[in-house]
């Protein structure tokens, strides 16, 4: 019986192919995985059967589109207003749907703005600070730097008033640049941020030099933090720091990486296939064929559910009795690739920056949700935590 739960998919239209070569980039080697086909663009066919079986899996009365690739404004406008042609159809009477779509940027101009705009996309930029800390790592085919461009897209954006937040890879090249990285991205306007710490193993717990090292990781997010509650609670708005108030408040968590199970967020490629997810990309984790199995089912495939539910029964005892794990519920999986003090496997990589940041923040948290709780604004931690600092600052001239 098919699923009708909340899932999510995260479609990749013209799959891995991208104008960029970012050095980083886990999902260009997917070429790889296809070399019997030369046109990696979905046809009309695929989408068609992708929209409708979503559609008919979904609760409803809203249904969420991501888009991402590769570069998924490679496949033209048309496609993409064929794309709300196509959902305006098939959407049972008074439902609604959500377009969002992460891009590098360099591609857009007027006409895809209006677009973005007129059809309501949110769009995610792709930008990881300053030029010289960008460009280290996204380059184009090239190997040229990519900034200038990822700029002209976010200030069409801008100008054209269309929803749109930011992308920042942490790595090795910007951890160490935490404010100037933020308030780069305050001078541009940002207001919603996504800080991503780039994780790549080579096998048995080894990383590249492009990785963050963890504890740098973690003192970047709580520099940052740091500045953001003492000026910009309520003006700016990064995911880790929501992610934070929403369990704090006893909401949950709402991003799949601090979510205690995983497992419904699925990746869809270009000719249908399914996989676990966008960071699972691999055969063992190929879960069907939209063509052959309808979405609903593959969602729910034993495998899948395992999956899922092994995020939670493979967490190692020395996570288990941590006092932070109700935040960090041990991380993505993917990353889970070294071990405990006692020698257990499947500790997460970024332990050493989660931990101390989830203790850093817990104070303040606290706070905020208590706020909230009480009908109040948890913006007004600001306030009080500048009132805090004037008072210690006076304090420490007193004993002078």
């Amino acid at each position: 019986m098919a699923a009708r739960l909340p899932f999510s998919i995260m479609a990749k239209p013209i799959g891995p192919i991208c104008n960029l070569n970012c050095e980083y980039c886990y999902y260009l080697s997917q070429e790889e995985r296809y070399p019997h086909r030369e046109d990696f663009r979905m046809a009309e066919r695929t989408l068609t059967e992708y929209l409708r079986q979503f559609i008919a899996a979904s609760p409803g009365p809203q249904v969420d589109f991501a888009w991402q690739g590769g570069e998924p404004t490679l496949m033209g406008l048309d496609f993409f207003r064929n794309v709300v042609a196509l959902q305006a159809a098939l959407l049972p009477p008074g439902w609604t749907c959500t377009n969002s779509i992460q891009t590098n940027g360099t591609l857009l101009d007027d006409e895809w703005c209006r677009f973005f705009r007129d059809q309501g996309f949110l769009v995610g930029i792709s930008l990881d600070g300053p030029g010289d800390l960008h460009d280290r790592y996204r380059v184009d085919k090239g190997g040229r730097p990519t900034h200038d461009k990822v700029l002209r897209g976010l200030r069409l954006l801008q100008t054209h008033g269309v929803e749109h937040n930011v992308l920042c890879l942490v790595s090795q090249s910007n951890a160490s640049h935490p404010l100037e990285v933020y308030r780069y991205f305050k001078a541009l306007g940002i207001t919603w941020l996504q800080f991503i710490p780039l994780v790549e193993h080579v096998g048995q717990g080894a990383v590249t030099e492009r990785t963050v090292d963890a504890k740098a990781y973690g003192n970047f997010m709580v520099r940052i933090f740091d500045e953001w509650v003492r000026h910009d609670v309520g003006r700016i708005f990064i995911q880790i720091f929501e992610e934070c108030l929403s369990v704090w408040a006893g909401r949950g968590a709402n991003l799949c990486i601090h979510q205690e199970t995983c497992g419904r967020g699925l990746a869809l490629e270009h000719n249908g296939d399914v996989y676990a997810c966008d960071h699972f990309v691999a055969p063992e984790y190929r879960r069907g064929n939209l063509h052959t199995i309808p979405l609903g089912e593959i969602a729910i495939v034993p495998e899948q559910v395992d999956f899922g539910l092994a995020k939670r029964d493979g967490l190692p005892e020395f996570c288990r009795q941590c006092e932070v794990r109700f935040m960090c519920n041990g991380g993505c999986p993917k990353d889970r690739v070294i071990r405990t003090p006692g020698g257990e496997p499947g500790l997460n990589y970024l332990c050493a920056g989660y931990r101390p940041f989830f203790r850093h923040v817990a104070p303040f948290m606290r706070r905020m949700a208590d706020l909230w709780h009480r009908g109040l604004n948890p913006a007004s931690i600001t306030a009080e935590v500048r009132a805090a600092d004037v008072a210690q600052y006076q304090r420490r001239q007193a004993v002078r």
